[in-house]
């Protein structure tokens, strides 16, 4: 074939940077988004901000943890409008007054200001409010043991083995070879610093399964209440021999191998329900995270209306002193720094443009999920993305990035935007109910069921036939799991 040139007239879509940045910045969620703004502000020093996320104030909240206090809570910073604070990652972070927060017993916990300037002297109530580790509460008994210098070695080897749950996960083989060969240790010296160490408070801590948890507890109860010894006996056995019968709910089984009847076999399942098959569960804490939404619902004339988070919106600005000296700079210096300018333009209309089409999106779910945020989970309707990309005249990619990682606070708590999506089951009449709707039905349900005579998921799926739901067994169980819901046979009771 002979080469030639051609001439072509097409139209094709281009992605502008402009274009580029306002798509990636509306799938960011805020954190992601004060971090995209810092580094533009690091890139480029004409931008500026006029709140400052970085100037928080600490306060401790009522279990004891710390968190970034609101704006509100100690005054905003100078210079700053009272609404300026600005997400910082765990929550709405204000600038506040030291002076004013001291005053106010944010910034000072109780101590005497010489108790604070001295770091060897830490205040009381920080001191109150740390929590205390398993691993630390079990040195604290081995300390008051009297036991030998190799077993406290020992023991201490094995507490730094237990995970938080307080099981010893790893087998006693393992924990051996990594005993130097040098201390001569053998297999009946662990096992005997073991049983030691399942002496101590928790009860149950050291176990190595749920069976031996449950037995240890139950030997504690027997030194503790001997007049119950033989119910607390079959207890054991139960917990020891026939536990997976137990969980099965195998009653009559369970009944004919421990020869019993029925009202004993009650007694024991209450001793069993009362034991704690996570010791260390009680110990530490973790870390809190906290949601600081992007959406405020507000009841307006008997209608409920989205407003946005003045907290989450960074006031960004051109600083105009530089374009100034921009202006009065040679003709070379002046195109290289004119570039800087429209960046920082095009940034701050597009973080502009992003919040208004998340207000936008979030008025179109809020204008369809009316009934939801007046009666709960059983009026949430059928939404898709169709819908309200169909309304707001955007693609449903868009709506997509809009609904990722934005959060909504509602009477019912704060949930992502895209919660109040959901696919929908056809009723008799004609209409349709939302998968939300459905589950909180089932929940309702299940909820006042005969604890000795549940449900099962067929029986559902008929309750709901009679109001008008056509469901399928399997998608009652699929919602039902979705719910963290025992099957029939985990919910019979005694």
């Amino acid at each position: 074939m002979k080469p030639s040139l051609q001439f072509r007239l097409s139209q094709h879509l281009a992605l502008t940077p402009q274009l580029q940045q306002s798509i990636r910045l509306l799938q960011l969620s805020t954190l992601e988004l004060n971090q995209e703004i810092e580094q533009a502000m690091a890139d480029n020093p004409l931008l500026e901000r006029d709140d400052d996320p970085l100037a928080t104030s600490l306060r401790i909240a009522t279990d004891g943890s710390i968190m970034p206090a609101r704006a509100g809570d100690g005054g905003a910073a100078d210079g700053a409008p009272e609404n300026g604070a600005l997400l910082n990652g765990s929550g709405a972070a204000g600038a506040g007054d030291s002076e004013r927060e001291e005053h106010f017993g944010v910034l000072d916990w109780g101590a005497t200001r010489g108790a604070r300037d001295n770091d060897d002297e830490p205040a009381a109530r920080d001191w109150a409010a740390t929590p205390v580790r398993l691993r630390d509460h079990l040195r604290v008994q081995l300390a008051g043991t009297q036991t030998t210098a190799r077993d406290r070695t020992l023991i201490d080897f094995l507490i730094e083995a237990i995970d938080d749950d307080g099981y010893l996960t790893s087998p006693l083989d393992e924990l051996l070879a990594l005993c130097p060969a040098e201390a001569q240790i053998e297999a009946d010296d662990l096992s005997t610093t073991l049983r030691l160490l399942q002496s101590f408070d928790p009860a149950g801590v050291g176990a190595r399964n749920p069976a031996e948890c449950l037995a240890i507890q139950i030997e504690h109860l027997e030194r503790d209440n001997p007049s119950n010894a033989p119910l607390l006996a079959l207890a054991k056995r139960v917990v020891s021999e026939h536990l997976p019968l137990l969980a099965a709910r195998d009653l009559g089984k369970l009944r004919k191998l421990l020869s019993i009847d029925e009202d004993t076999l009650r007694a024991v399942h209450q001793v069993i329900r009362g034991l704690n098959p996570y010791p260390g569960v009680g110990f530490g804490s973790s870390a809190a995270d906290y949601i600081v939404p992007d959406i405020f619902l507000r009841r307006q004339r008997g209608r409920w209306v989205p407003q946005l988070n003045p907290d989450v919106m960074p006031r960004l600005r051109v600083n105009q002193d530089y374009v100034a000296i921009v202006k009065r700079d040679s003709r070379e210096g002046r195109a290289a720094w004119s570039s800087r300018v429209q960046e920082a333009r095009w940034l701050i209309r597009n973080v502009q443009q992003r919040f208004d089409t998340i207000l936008r999106v979030a008025q179109a779910i809020v204008e369809r999920q009316q009934n939801y945020f007046t009666h709960g989970e059983v009026a949430m309707r059928p939404l898709v993305l169709r819908e309200i990309a169909d309304a707001v005249a955007l693609h449903e990619s868009t709506i997509s990035r809009v609904t990722s990682n934005k959060y909504m606070a509602t009477p019912f708590g704060v949930f992502e935007l895209k919660y109040f999506f959901g696919s929908h089951v056809a009723t008799d009449t004609g209409g349709a109910a939302s998968s939300t709707a459905i589950r909180a039905l089932i929940k309702q349900i299940l909820g006042v069921e005969d604890p000795k005579n549940p449900l099962s998921d067929s029986k559902v799926a008929e309750v709901l036939g009679a109001q008008g739901i056509v469901v399928a067994r399997r998608t009652v169980a699929k919602y039902r799991e979705a719910l963290k819901i025992a099957p029939v046979a985990m919910r019979k009771s005694f």
